[in-house]
């Protein structure tokens, strides 16, 4: 193919063929330089068909099942895209597009630089895609912070929401909850559902209905003491969705996610629990069936849902799809609550009947030590195990993964991908295939970095899965500032037990100084190799793309890794009462804090133009916010109330000190030119 493609649509374009049909446009005049010709039905000769199957085309009887045949006249062939249903139109256009033009599934994401060709070589050969391994599979557009952030209209409009669906369908993904708690008017699962993908919710959200709270507000949200009212909600949200592709949700917890006998304390054992929630989600269950023709069901077994389940309480219908969750590590044990982290694993069991699926996480927000900003921390070969392995526990029939705003976590949800569909992945030849796709040279050291960037990742704990993602430098640092200034140092902080121990507070903070440390040593190094690729190899386009999707990881580690070592080191200056060493370390976490900043900032360059501007989540503009009032309160120490006690006393010179006129010298430096004097000060005369 050449030139001008003529390809020939089917007469009656559905809504998710015609956003199929748009990007196959876009896509062949990026390549060939040309629009292609559009035709609908007729006699008319065209290049490229793209048609639904008949029977002589011997595509496979399955939902979503697509080809590609090419078929002769006599004297020429063309090239059929042959779908089953409409999604097998989608995902057969945008395999063309993969293999024909090398658009790749996250082009818009990682900004691929689509190579022009004056012609494209397509090998005559029928095809027939083989079945995903699971068969509802997508994304939970979860912590989208950034996405919402992004651009100015609020719920994200359109423009934002396309190109994430259309990267889930180049994953050959079926199903996404579109969002966390948005306005309700906003377009999302109204375009989700316009691209052919099956919608979801919440588990927090069961059915995808309004909370119980913001519909009553003042009312009690008991289904105890309110049926009538809980029910009116799931009939209207049956009656808003009953017409679209859904995955029925069936949960009961409380408002704001959490147990619902938080609000409701008389459910004070298992057995009342239990038959609680086996109750509700029954009635859910019947009121879908109901309305819906054919419903698909799920119940997320998430949180105390697992474990009431596990013991027996939670009773749930035959054809219910159980989905179980990870850790929000990729681990599938038991989420760490606070300090409790039972670690119960959290796969089907033997005798477990029916169907299962998993929500996984490549990123994760749980104020402790998650990955939100950076890339997940652990290896390729760690997912492979994890998610092979619940496919081996027969957990396949569903695949929700929590995607977070995408642009930073592109290879981990391209693992993904290859899982999904495969059902197993070589992580070596995926990594080659995942460089070679996006990169145009120094494929085997850009695979390196890849490769290492999770051996430099901080282990916290004793298990695989104790690896610091980005909130591990600022939520801790931050309560510990907290604490600190509160004047509570001589108890320990309990809400640091889970990563250092019930100790004393000071030995909390050695014992992230000693991690902290080791850290910036193997961050140091990481980045160092990534410079020597990306600064002094890579060309212009390739050295962006490194930068932003390389770089950025390893500069945000190494800059909070950084800044929290440096608070650690304050607070011990600050216990021996040497307050302008305090002050001045205190400082040094501040510049280090801020270069992370710098990193978001590097990062928002053309359409990534204030991508970052919301980062309310690990939120290092808060941290820089926090390290500011430290250090001015340290300065309170000893250069109050003038603030020009320890100029005189360290940085002034010894022949001015008894003669000076204080009317003439008193402007106190700025707190920066202060730590940088007393720094050098400090390192010339060997207190630091």
């Amino acid at each position: 193919m050449k030139g001008q493609v003529r390809v020939r649509i089917p007469e009656a374009l559905t809504s998710p063929v015609e956003h199929a049909v748009r990007m196959l446009v876009r896509d062949l005049e990026a390549v060939l330089g040309t629009a292609p010709e559009l035709v609908a039905g007729g006699q008319q000769a065209a290049e490229l068909h793209i048609r639904y199957a008949n029977e002589q085309d011997d595509i496979p009887q399955r939902p979503e099942a697509f080809g590609f045949r090419f078929p002769s006249d006599g004297t020429s062939l063309r090239m059929d895209i042959v779908g089953r249903d409409e999604l097998g139109l989608v995902y057969g256009i945008l395999e063309f597009s993969r293999k024909a033009l090398g658009i790749q599934p996250f082009w818009f994401w990682a900004d691929q630089a689509i190579a022009a060709r004056s012609e494209i070589d397509i090998p005559c050969e029928n095809y027939d895609a083989p079945a995903p391994k699971v068969r509802y599979r997508g994304w939970f557009v979860n912590d989208e912070v950034c996405l919402i952030g992004w651009k100015e209209p609020y719920p994200p409009s359109r423009e934002v929401w396309e190109p994430v669906f259309e990267a889930l369908l180049r994953c050959g993904g079926n199903m996404v909850i579109p969002g966390t708690d948005l306005p309700r008017d906003g377009i999302h699962y109204k375009l989700a559902a316009e691209m052919g993908l099956w919608v979801t919710h919440h588990h927090a959200e069961p059915l995808g209905a309004e909370m119980f709270l913001r519909a009553f507000p003042g009312r009690k949200p008991s289904y105890h003491e309110e049926p009538e009212l809980f029910e009116s909600l799931w009939r209207e949200a049956i009656e808003e969705q009953k017409e679209m592709k859904v995955v029925w949700v069936l949960s009961f917890r409380g408002q704001g996610d959490k147990p619902f006998w938080i609000d409701d304390p008389s459910f004070d054992t298992p057995e009342k629990r239990g038959a609680m929630i086996s109750k509700v989600i029954r009635k859910q269950y019947d009121m879908i069936a109901s309305a819906v023709d054919n419903p698909v069901y799920c119940a997320a077994l998430y949180g105390e849902i697992s474990e009431l389940y596990k013991g027996g309480y939670v009773d749930l219908p035959d054809d219910v799809i159980k989905v179980w969750a990870d850790n929000g590590y990729g681990r599938m044990v038991s989420r760490r609550h606070g300090n409790l982290n039972l670690r119960v694993p959290a796969l089907p069991a033997e005798r477990d009947g029916g169907k299962h699926g998993v929500y996984y996480h490549v990123t994760f927000h749980d104020l402790q030590a998650s990955n939100h900003l950076t890339m997940f921390p652990g290896p390729a070969a760690f997912l492979k195990q994890e998610i092979e392995s619940a496919f081996a526990a027969r957990a396949d029939e569903y695949l929700l993964v929590n995607c977070g705003n995408i642009r930073p976590h592109v290879y981990q949800l391209d693992i993904i991908r290859e899982l999904w569909s495969a059902g197993h992945i070589d992580a070596d030849q995926h990594l080659s295939e995942f460089v070679s796709g996006y990169y145009g040279a120094h494929h085997a050291e850009l695979e390196e970095l890849y490769r290492s960037y999770s051996e430099a990742a901080i282990p916290y704990g004793p298990n695989a899965d104790d690896l610091a993602g980005d909130e591990y430098y600022h939520h801790p640092a931050r309560k510990i500032i907290g604490h600190w200034l509160q004047g509570k140092g001589d108890q320990p902080l309990e809400r640091l037990f889970w990563a250092v121990g019930d100790v004393p507070f000071q030995e909390q903070v050695k014992g992230f100084e000693e991690r902290l440390g080791q850290g910036m040593r193997k961050w140091e190094a990481w980045l160092q190799r990534c410079d020597e690729v990306v600064a002094a190899k890579l060309g212009t386009d390739d050295a962006r793309r490194a930068a932003d999707h390389l770089r950025f990881h390893g500069a945000l580690h190494l800059s909070g890794c950084e800044g929290f070592y440096w608070l650690c080191r304050a607070y011990g200056e600050y216990r021996e009462e040497r307050y302008p060493q305090a002050f001045v370390f205190a400082s040094e976490s501040l510049w280090c804090y801020r270069k992370g900043l710098d990193v978001l900032r590097d990062a928002e360059h053309g359409k990534w133009d204030r991508f970052y501007r919301a980062d309310w989540l690990t939120n290092i503009e808060s941290t820089v916010y926090n390290v500011d009032t430290l250090r001015r309160f340290l300065r309170m120490h000893g250069d109050s109330p003038d603030f020009f006690l320890w100029y005189k006393e360290y940085l002034m010179p010894e022949t001015e000190k008894y003669i000076y006129l204080e009317n003439t010298h008193r402007n106190p430096l700025s707190d920066d030119e202060l730590a940088i004097r007393l720094k050098r000060h400090f390192q010339e005369t060997g207190a630091i």
